[in-house]
């Protein structure tokens, strides 16, 4: 496996593979009117050469086999949502972190995971968040095992419907969990 930065001419094979892990993921929880209008408004060539342009943005690929596999959306913005007091100074968001179901149980997440931390603090970011759906036990213990820890809830809308999240952070001390 090969985790590497995706660069301006990935936007088109980004797109496909974004798309197709969300849709994966969310095609039997969310209703198909709100997980398409999504879909259209979230994902496709023009949507991930945006953020594969914009500075606050940096997104890590992972190959195997000549295949994309998954990727890590990393983006730098304000406060961490639900932390009060911030929880960081300079943090970074974990936008989107997905695995294709190929790649489960290899590692490959960890890896992906881990290399999404290590240029956070390259970066001099001082810790890492993300929101999870706190109906997705497997994400859940996941991130817990990589060193996350709760510190809030949100909500995330997709049309219609508001889905609430847990708040998940990781202060970006090494080595990592």
């Amino acid at each position: 496996m090969l985790i590497r930065h995706a660069l301006p001419a990935d936007a088109d094979a980004f797109a496909a593979l974004a798309e197709r892990l969300w849709r994966g993921t969310y095609t039997d929880l969310i209703p198909a009117p709100d997980l398409e209008a999504y879909l259209a408004k979230a994902f496709g060539p023009v949507q991930q050469a945006a953020e594969l342009a914009d500075g606050a943005c940096r997104t890590l690929l992972l190959e195997g086999g000549g295949n994309l596999l998954g990727y890590a959306l990393l983006q730098a913005h304000g406060p961490v949502p639900g932390s009060s007091p911030p929880a960081f100074t300079k943090p970074l968001e974990v936008v989107r972190f997905y695995l294709d179901p190929t790649a489960h149980g290899t590692g490959a997440a960890r890896e992906l995971m881990e290399a999404a931390l290590a240029e956070a603090a390259a970066a001099g970011h001082d810790g890492a968040w993300l929101q999870a759906w706190e109906q997705n036990p497997r994400a859940l213990r996941f991130y817990a095992k990589l060193g996350f820890t709760p510190a809030g809830t949100t909500t995330f809308a997709v049309g219609s419907q508001i889905y609430h999240d847990l708040v998940l952070v990781h202060g970006l001390e090494l080595p990592f969990a």
